[in-house]
C-alpha cells in the first residue's frame, strides 16, 4: 500500500476535525503506458469520488457478492481475484497513480468488467460514498507499518478504523488482514480481537492460514527474504 503523511489533512464528512491519515503520497514515476491507462481506461474502470452516498450495485453492470480492497498496490492481487473469482464484484483503492494506471492495463487486457477503482482516501470513500452492510469482504494487505513508535499513530488498522469497516460489512461478512511486520501484526490481532463485532475464524489471540484466494505477493516475497513472518488474520462480522 501507497502510505501517508500530512498529519492536518481533513476528513470528508468529518466536521472539520483534523486527523491523522495513513498514507503518504509517493507518486514515483508513472510510465507513458500507466500514464495513458487513464486516458484509455478510467473512464471504464474508474469512480470519481464525490464524497456523497452511492449505490455500489450501480456501479456495476450485474448484482453480484461486493469485495473492497483497500491499498491494492500494483494490483497484482486485485488482478488475480478479478480473474480467479468471477463471480464477485470488486471495488479497489489506492492512491499511488502508477499502480492505478498499472492494474488498469491489466484489467483492460484480460477483457474483465467486475472491478471498479477509486484514487482516493480509503477512509473516506468508506465512510462517505459506501452504505451500511453493502460490503461482502474487506482486504487489507501489507498496509504500512510504519515502524518507528512514534508514527504508530499513522498505521491504518485502529479500533476506529475497525469499527467503520464493520458498519461497511454485511453480517457474517468477512475482514481479511496480511502483514509481514510482526510487531505490526500483534496489534492487528489484539485490535480486532477486542472488538465485539469480530470473530476471529482461527480462534481468539491465533493467526489463520493463508486463504488459497490470497496470492503470494512481491511483498511477501520481499518479507520472507528479509526473514519476516508472515501473518494472515480472518475475522467475521457477528
Amino acid at each position: 500500500m501507497d502510505e501517508l503523511d500530512a498529519t492536518d489533512d481533513r476528513a470528508a464528512g468529518s466536521h472539520g476535525e483534523r486527523r491523522v491519515r495513513s498514507f503518504v503520497l509517493r507518486q514515483g514515476r508513472t510510465t507513458p503506458a500507466q500514464e495513458q491507462a487513464f486516458e484509455r481506461h478510467w473512464s471504464r474502470f474508474g469512480v470519481d469520488y464525490a464524497g456523497t452516498p452511492r449505490d455500489p450495485a450501480a456501479l456495476f453492470t450485474r448484482p453480484a457478492p461486493l469485495v473492497l480492497e483497500i491499498g491494492f498496490g500494483n494490483g497484482a492481487q486485485l488482478l488475480h481475484a478479478a480473474e480467479h473469482e468471477a463471480g464477485r464484484n470488486f471495488i479497489g483503492i489506492e492512491v499511488h497513480r502508477p499502480g492505478v494506471g498499472r492494474l488498469m492495463n491489466g484489467l483492460a487486457d484480460a477483457g474483465l468488467h467486475n472491478v471498479r477503482l477509486y484514487r482516493h482516501d480509503a477512509v473516506e470513500v468508506l465512510a462517505n460514498e459506501l452504505a451500511p452492510a453493502s460490503l461482502d469482504e474487506v482486504r487489507i494487505y501489507f498496509p504500512d507499518p510504519w515502524p518507528k513508535k512514534r508514527h504508530h499513530k499513522r498505521r491504518l488498522l485502529q479500533p476506529a478504523f475497525v469499527e467503520l469497516v464493520a458498519s461497511r460489512v454485511r453480517h457474517g461478512g468477512l475482514l481479511h488482514l496480511a502483514t509481514d511486520w510482526a510487531e505490526y501484526a500483534q496489534q492487528m490481532l489484539e485490535v480486532m480481537d477486542a472488538s465485539p463485532r469480530w470473530c476471529n475464524l482461527a480462534g481468539h489471540g491465533r493467526w489463520s492460514t493463508r486463504p488459497a484466494w490470497r496470492i503470494d505477493t512481491h511483498f511477501e516475497r520481499r518479507g520472507l527474504r528479509l526473514g519476516h513472518g508472515v501473518y494472515d488474520l480472518l475475522h467475521a462480522r457477528t
